[in-house]
C-alpha cells in the first residue's frame, strides 16, 4: 500500500496507531478529501493468533486493506467508510460458516462497529435491543462498546480492536460537475457538464444530503452519503439524468457513527438530476424490501 501520492493515485491522509493516536495526517484532511468525492480505503495490521485464530501458533502479522465502497460525512466534522459486500471469511482458505453480509463501519478515529444480516433463510425471531455481552475473553486487543438483536436476523455490535496501526488512504480523481437543491434547482455546475462526461464514457458518484434522516425519528444531524453509481442513463430532450447506485446500508447519522437496534437498514438507490430519489430499501431483520421515493439535495461526481 503506497504511503503517499503514487502513480497509482492513493494518499495516505491519516494514520492511527495501537491506542488509536494520530500519529501522521489529520482527520480533517480525511474529511476534506470524502467531501471532494474521494474513494476511501483503510490499511490495518495485526496477528493472526491474536485476531483470527486466537491461541493458535501462526503468529503472523496479517495486513489487511478494505474498500469502503460508502462514506459519510457528519455535520461537516466526522467521517466514516462502510464495507458494503463483504461476505465473512475464515482465514486462510474459506468464507465463514453462516452466509451473511459484514457491513463493517470504520470512524476517523478507529472506533469500529458490525451488522450482520445473514442471508441463509433460516428463521430469527429475538427480541429487538441491547443483548448480553460476548465473551472476547481469548481476544484481549478486542473491546466490545455494545451489543444489539443477537438472536434477530441482523445482530450488530459497536466495538474497538487495538490493530497495530490503521492508515487512511484516499484517491482523488472524481470531479463535481453538478450540485442540485431538493427542487432539481441547479446550484453549481450544470447537467450539460453532466451530460458531456457522461457521454466521455465516465463513470458518476453521488453525494446525498440528508439521506438517513428518517432513522434518526427527527432532529438527525446533517450529514451526506457517497455511493458510487452503476448504469446511467440520460433524458436528451428532457435533460433528466438517472442512475441506479450501488447498494449500501443507510445507518442513523451521529458521532461517533455506531449500529443500534432498528438503527439501520440496507438500500438500492435510483437518484435522478431534478432531485427525485426512489428507495428499495431492505428490512435487514425480515429481508423484505419496500419502497420509498424522496427529494434529496445532490453533488454529482464524474471520473
Amino acid at each position: 500500500m503506497p504511503e503517499n501520492s503514487t502513480a497509482s493515485g492513493w494518499r495516505l491522509v491519516l494514520t492511527l496507531d495501537r491506542e488509536r493516536r494520530v500519529i501522521g495526517g489529520s482527520a480533517v484532511e480525511l474529511r476534506l478529501a470524502l467531501r471532494r468525492g474521494a474513494d476511501l480505503r483503510i490499511y490495518s495490521e495485526f496477528y493472526h493468533d491474536e485476531h483470527i485464530d486466537p491461541g493458535s501458533d501462526n503468529h503472523d502479522l496479517i495486513q489487511e486493506s478494505m474498500d469502503m465502497r460508502a462514506t459519510y460525512l457528519v455535520d461537516e466534522r466526522w467521517a466514516a467508510g462502510v464495507l458494503t459486500l463483504r461476505q465473512p471469511v475464515e482465514l486462510p482458505d474459506r468464507f465463514g460458516p453462516k452466509p451473511s453480509l459484514s457491513l463493517f463501519l470504520y470512524n476517523e478515529d478507529g472506533q469500529q462497529a458490525i451488522a450482520r444480516p445473514f442471508l441463509d433463510g433460516a428463521p430469527a425471531t429475538g427480541p429487538f435491543g441491547p443483548s448480553p455481552p460476548a465473551d472476547h475473553s481469548r481476544m484481549p486487543k478486542y473491546r466490545e462498546l455494545d451489543r444489539w438483536d443477537d438472536k434477530t436476523n441482523a445482530p450488530s455490535s459497536n466495538f474497538i480492536y487495538e490493530f497495530e496501526t490503521l492508515k487512511y488512504f484516499v484517491r482523488e480523481d472524481w470531479r463535481e460537475v453538478l450540485h442540485h437543491a431538493a427542487d432539481g434547482t441547479a446550484l453549481s455546475g450544470s447537467i450539460d457538464a453532466l451530460a458531456e462526461a457522461f457521454r466521455r464514457g465516465a463513470e458518476f458518484k453521488i453525494a446525498i444530503r440528508g439521506l438517513c434522516g428518517d432513522l434518526a425519528g427527527g432532529g438527525a444531524l446533517p450529514h451526506e452519503v457517497m455511493i458510487q453509481l452503476g448504469s446511467c442513463y440520460y433524458y436528451t430532450q428532457q435533460k433528466l439524468f438517472i442512475a441506479g447506485a450501488h447498494p449500501a446500508p443507510r445507518i442513523c447519522p451521529q458521532i461517533p457513527m455506531c449500529y443500534a437496534s432498528r438503527g439501520w437498514d440496507y438500500t438500492w438507490l435510483l437518484p435522478r438530476t431534478d432531485g427525485h430519489v426512489a428507495l428499495l430499501i431492505y428490512d435487514p431483520y425480515t429481508l423484505i424490501p419496500r419502497r420509498a421515493f424522496g427529494r434529496f439535495e445532490m453533488r454529482w461526481f464524474c471520473r
